[in-house]
């Protein structure tokens, strides 16, 4: 009996110990780490999704109203997530019948075991994301993203830039101002059920709201930039050109009023588009040797440095040898003679210019006439770097050095003309409001509010040229426009001045093509002072006579007829 009794005591202690065991088992699992198994029961069912914020809308000035010209669609994206589908086949052809997809493409990628989540179908209407909803597919999930609607059509497309179906900016404002149109995107953390649907009770779940983009309002003026594309486009058809580019900005701030180039596109449909070229806005994208425009910076320069005076004249022999090239004028321009400083831009000589360029250098295109004019053309004039305009691939052109490189002489004589080095058109708009406006460079910009912040006119110098320098130009470019021909004159109650220019272009092997040539022209319009400066590019247009005067020439005059007679320039006072 004693025996059994220690037998039934030992098988006891063996129970209590197992209990003892199972107990401390227990508390270990449930109470010291509860945390961890729960997430471990959690990884599962937990599943995080994105918010999208509202991206914020642009918005631009028509008249004394300020109206959207970009806004947000809600679209949806259907994905899958083939770890929850169970009837492979079934939900395949179900998804595909709402979304007009490849069933059997669905199908493939609902069997795909490298991912949790496939993208099925974008741009989903409301109709179909509801008829997804209903059908209560394990595995399967559809998610709002905001996509940009237009409706002002494709008016001003490269200024906006688009929005990509990742729902970034490309190009234009948008790019440039991605973060703040952005926002920031809310989260949900959510348990899911057997099917992946956010069980919304949950204590489990984790939300935090999204917060809106900021606004932009531009500078633009709808009026104006519909007018602007409308004449650009009938200018380069009577041109007979394939590209150009036009732009209207206000001297005495520089903001730009009005911007254009073509051809354009529907940023809408940009996923349409075979040449991703088009969407660069090329009035800051792409630098070109601007031909005889320069001469205008040149002979500010000179008149500002005291090397030449208003009624300065020169002998011009109508030649120059420079490193071993020879600098000619057009037929028109005759022989030698004297000239005056008023001739050199009426006529466009270039041997005029490359003489105030020597005169910069006492006489000669040696280092310190080739380090002033670099001095005016980087420093003062702000050429060779980009301005910043909000704009996503704005390039900075090109200035030559003036110490290092090869036949500087040369080069820089070339410069003095437009030739040998490059700029946007939107950098020559900005160079000549300074020189026209009194002498002060204004950072061209395109947006005049950022959410609840106005952005004011940014002076980035003062003293580009003297007043007294400002005042000739304007008066030598009235004089300019008054001794060439427009189809309709202006009145003399108005101050217009401009000046033409044809560049030859660089070909690739070196050199220039003898019969390929862009035009360009710079002016302005005002009473007693510039109210707009102009800058027109037109691309080889293949008409008869000079690029500049035949093809450009007549866009400018259409567009400064069209400031006058719709936009409140204000005649001159006597």
């Amino acid at each position: 009996m004693p025996s059994a009794n220690r037998r039934i005591n030992v098988w006891y202690g063996i129970l209590i110990l197992i209990i003892a065991v199972i107990i401390g088992r227990l508390f270990y699992l449930q109470i010291i780490r509860h945390d961890y198994y729960r997430a471990e029961a959690l990884a599962d069912q937990l599943k995080e999704y994105e918010i999208v914020a509202d991206r914020g809308v642009v918005k631009a000035h028509e008249g004394s109203q300020v109206v959207n010209l970009v806004l947000n669609q809600k679209l949806y994206t259907l994905y899958a997530d083939p770890g929850y589908i169970k009837d492979v086949p079934a939900t395949a052809a179900t998804a595909s019948a709402i979304s007009g997809g490849n069933p059997a493409e669905y199908e493939a990628a609902m069997r795909r075991t490298d991912t949790r989540y496939v993208v099925l179908a974008k741009r989903l209407s409301e109709l179909q994301r509801n008829q997804i909803i209903e059908q209560k597919m394990p595995g399967i999930g559809i998610q709002a993203v905001n996509y940009r609607n237009y409706p002002q059509n494709n008016l001003a497309a490269q200024i906006l830039g688009f929005v990509n179906d990742d729902g970034k900016g490309s190009y234009g404002v948008e790019q440039f101002y991605n973060k703040e149109l952005s926002g920031t995107p809310g989260k949900l953390k959510a348990v899911t059920d057997v099917r992946g649907v956010p069980l919304a009770a949950s204590k489990d779940n984790i939300r935090v709201d999204p917060k809106a983009g900021s606004d932009l309002i531009l500078t633009l003026d709808l009026g104006m930039q519909k007018q602007l594309e409308s004449i650009l486009k009938a200018g380069l058809d009577k041109a007979r050109s394939n590209s150009g580019s036009a732009l209207i900005i206000d001297p005495n701030t520089s903001a730009i009023r009005a911007m254009t180039n073509w051809p354009t596109y529907n940023p809408a449909e940009y996923f349409n588009e075979k040449n991703a070229e088009v969407f660069n806005n090329a009035a800051v994208s792409s630098p070109l040797e601007v031909g005889s425009t320069m001469k205008i910076l040149t002979t500010s320069a000179a008149l500002d440095l005291g090397v030449i005076k208003p009624d300065t004249s020169f002998y011009d022999s109508g030649r120059w040898e420079l490193d071993s090239h020879t600098i000619t004028n057009i037929e028109e321009v005759g022989g030698a003679g004297t000239r005056t400083i008023t001739q050199v831009l009426d006529m466009s000589i270039n041997t005029g210019a490359v003489w105030m360029l020597m005169q910069m250098g006492g006489g000669e295109i040696n280092k310190q006439a080739r380090e002033r004019w670099y001095d005016y053309m980087v420093n003062r004039f702000q050429l060779g770097k980009a301005t910043g305009v909000e704009q996503g691939y704005e390039a900075n052109g090109y200035i030559p050095d003036p110490v290092n490189g090869y036949a500087l002489q040369l080069t820089y004589a070339n410069t003095s003309f437009g030739q040998a080095m490059a700029a946007t058109p939107l950098q020559m708009a900005a160079a000549l409001a300074a020189i026209v406006n009194g002498g002060t460079y204004y950072k061209p910009h395109l947006v005049e509010q950022v959410g609840n912040q106005i952005k004011k006119p940014e002076a980035v110098r003062s003293g580009v040229v003297a007043q007294s320098v400002s005042s000739q130009i304007r008066s030598w470019m009235e004089y300019v426009v008054s001794t060439h021909f427009f189809e309709k004159r202006f009145g003399d109650n108005y101050s217009v001045g401009g000046k033409t220019g044809t560049a030859q272009i660089a070909s690739p092997a070196g050199g220039y093509y003898e019969d390929r040539f862009n035009g360009t022209y710079i002016g302005f319009v005002g009473g007693d002072r510039p109210q707009y400066v102009i800058v027109v590019r037109v691309n080889e247009p293949k008409i008869g006579g000079y690029a500049g005067a035949g093809a450009a020439q007549p866009i400018f005059g259409s567009i400064a007829h069209m400031l006058i007679d719709n936009y409140g320039v204000i005649p001159k006072s006597r």
